[in-house]
């Protein structure tokens, strides 16, 4: 993987638009396909990582333990391992993942709404 130089007008740029836009900021921590999707299942409770696979069957393993690492990491979610063989894992949500909850149920209903031709009316 290339390195990012930390100096470049590109990252500037980026940091810049991080400080001073809320959406670019949003979209830092849950931008991307699986992201949000993730964080609509942990919505509803905890949830163990082979529940969270049979609920989004599309994603590949690597993708959703990548994405878990970037959400526990930016402090959405919270894994909790009990010290038992085998292992006993849970992911929920943190207090600024549940902050974010009437944003994903917001895109959810726009999206039944959408399917549904709600917003299509003719002009």
């Amino acid at each position: 993987m290339t390195a990012i130089k930390k100096t470049s007008t590109i990252q500037e740029n980026k940091q810049y638009a991080l400080d001073h836009c809320p959406v670019t900021y949003v979209m830092e921590k849950i931008g991307g396909y699986w992201k949000p999707i993730i964080l609509y299942h942990l919505s509803t409770g905890n949830k163990r990582y082979s529940e969270l696979k049979k609920e989004i069957p599309a994603i590949t393993e690597k993708m959703l333990i990548q994405h878990l690492k970037q959400l526990e990491a930016d402090g959405l979610v919270i894994r909790k391992a009990k010290a038992v063989v085998p292992p006993f894992v849970t992911y929920r949500l943190s207090d600024s993942g549940m902050g974010l909850v009437p944003v994903i149920s917001a895109m959810a209903n726009w999206a039944l709404k959408e399917k549904e031709g709600a917003y299509n009316t003719p002009m």
